[in-house]
């Protein structure tokens, strides 16, 4: 049970652990940036960019969060 007024803050990365019936749009083990969509987050899923090139939305439990250093991660999102 969340409490009011705690804020939960989207992911900014996670391995996907279940593709089952996404064979072709997730990769198992794969590592995904997730896209900032805060109304998606609240109804329990994620936007990320897929195997198809394209941003979809898919349900949280199917990926684990992960963190990751400022480093790696830039590199990964091609933010420098």
């Amino acid at each position: 049970m969340r409490e009011e007024g705690v804020r939960v803050s989207a992911p900014r990365f996670v391995v996907c652990i279940d593709n089952s019936d996404y064979e072709a749009s997730l990769e198992l083990h794969k590592i995904y940036a997730v896209v900032p969509d805060p109304d998606a987050l609240k109804d329990g899923d994620l936007r990320l960019v897929d195997e198809s090139g394209e941003d979809y939305l898919y349900s949280a439990g199917r990926f684990v969060t992960i963190e990751m250093p400022d480093a790696p991660a830039d590199s990964l999102t091609g933010m420098r």
